[in-house]
């Protein structure tokens, strides 16, 4: 017996990446998997990955899943997609908001079309499912949701700045300060149903096919990055661990995995130093 089997998972952002790594695992504990993402073959993408590819992957390993391609900036689409996942499998009972869209350019250059695409994939998209898949856990007083954040909600604090900060950085990371921020007031609203809320960041950096295509990091094995597997084990914790042990957390993978025993030790962001705000509190 797995640690979700028998239940409805739905994965946003699973055609590559830690989506994809999440899909799997969760596949493997036994869940049934409703993978959505805007890529649906390879070659649609100039990134590696698919939704084709994961959903191979998942049933190749004996799991059940399947694909919904679908855009989370939209609403329509969104209910759609919740649609079509529980037709497949029925009432959702684990989402995982993992998609995301990222333009690395500074706030003087950033086009106007650009930034409202990228607050709607990544801000609205979270609302959006998450209103959506609440009509199931309410109904049912029980589900977990689970916000992929990003260490880029760490801001640079106050000035004098000696050194230059990350070229582009500053949307993607106040899209996922608003991201915690929405996750405990979430978390709050839907505690009294027995519905966990929480978000989690890597402790560090991540090698996914976006992350090497924006050089940064230079290899898969770098040692600035973890292992990927490392994100979807601490997912999978948050979407598993009782309401009173994790709802409300904004956390980092290492972090939770090593206060849970789940890893003997861990590194970066969480452990060595300091998380955002909304992970102190």
């Amino acid at each position: 017996m797995g640690k979700l089997s028998s239940k409805v998972v739905l994965v946003t952002g699973a055609s590559r990446g830690i989506g994809k790594e999440i899909a799997k695992l969760f596949a493997r504990e036994g869940a049934r998997v409703a993978c959505t993402a805007r890529t649906i073959d390879e070659g649609d993408h100039p990134l590696e990955g698919s939704l084709s590819t994961t959903i191979a992957e998942i049933v190749k390993d004996g799991g059940q899943a399947v694909p919904i391609a679908g855009d989370v900036s939209s609403f329509e689409e969104c209910e759609r997609i919740v649609r079509e996942a529980r037709d497949a499998f029925g009432p959702i009972d684990v989402l995982v908001n993992n998609a995301a869209l990222t333009y690395f350019i500074p706030i003087a250059e950033f086009p106007p079309a650009k930034w409202l695409k990228s607050f709607a994939v990544n801000v609205h998209g979270p609302f959006f499912m998450a209103r959506l898949v609440l009509e199931d856990m309410l109904a049912r007083k029980s589900g977990a949701i689970v916000n992929i954040s990003s260490g880029a909600a760490i801001g640079p604090g106050r000035g004098p700045y000696k050194t230059p900060p990350m070229r582009g950085g500053t949307l993607y990371g106040a899209e996922k300060a608003a991201l915690e921020r929405f996750t405990q007031g979430l978390a709050s609203e839907v505690y009294g149903s027995g519905i966990s809320v929480t978000c989690l960041s890597p402790s560090q950096v991540v090698a996914t096919p976006g992350v090497l295509f924006h050089k940064l990091v230079d290899r898969p094995d770098s040692p600035r990055a973890e292992p990927i597997e490392l994100m979807a084990r601490a997912a999978l914790l948050l979407a598993t661990e009782p309401l009173d042990k994790v709802t409300g957390r904004v956390t980092y993978s290492q972090q939770i995995l090593a206060e849970f025993g789940w890893i003997e030790k861990g590194r970066g962001i969480g452990i060595d130093v300091a998380g955002s705000g909304y992970s102190q509190i």
